[in-house]
């Protein structure tokens, strides 16, 4: 009877342990092709976003859209995931102007104007990076730039320069953190 009782709790280990790891590889796929957790770190996003604010963001089947929050992984630190808004994609011009009247530089699409709610100000000119404009999104490339412009190192930088889709992370598609601040992101 002790046998049979020890084989019953081995068994029954062996059960715990085989849920556990299948549970631990779910888990893994899940977080690597599908959805992952990201840190907000700095203030480029502000209002949007900021420092330490968590992000749940979407991976599998991401294609960037203009206005979307993504993150990415830059050539020049690898380490460190950047989370910005795409302005442009492949093929789109971007130009960004001088307005001497108002005193600030302002950033066209394919000859439009923006109108951005959500930045914080306006791009002062020593910001206004040491790209060419007007400049051509090149293929498999999306321009981004921080919500914050004057406090944000993006494509308006060559150390940045166009984001390649595949150092993309995904989009950011919620604010999970802080608590009393849960939301979707537009």
């Amino acid at each position: 009877m002790e046998s049979n009782e020890k084989k019953s709790m081995g068994k029954e280990i062996f059960e715990w342990v085989q849920a556990i790891v299948v549970a631990f590889v779910i888990a893994m796929f899940l977080r690597t092709y599908v959805f992952t957790l990201v840190d907000v770190n700095g203030s480029s996003m502000v209002p949007t976003l900021h420092d330490r604010d968590k992000l749940f963001v979407w991976r599998l089947g991401y294609e960037p859209q203009v206005g979307d929050i993504v993150i990415f992984r830059p050539a020049v630190n690898e380490d460190t995931p950047y989370v910005k808004r795409v302005i442009a994609t492949e093929g789109q011009s971007v130009d960004l102007k001088f307005n001497e009247q108002e005193g600030y530089v302002e950033v066209y699409v394919d000859g439009d104007k923006l109108e951005e709610d959500y930045i914080n100000e306006k791009i002062e000119y020593i910001h206004i990076g040491n790209g060419t404009y007007p400049c051509v999104v090149p293929d498999d490339c999306i321009f981004v730039m921080g919500d914050n412009r004057n406090h944000s190192s993006d494509s308006r930088l060559s150390s940045v320069g166009m984001v390649k889709k595949d150092s993309l992370i995904g989009k950011a598609t919620a604010k999970v953190w802080p608590a009393s601040d849960i939301r979707v992101l537009k």
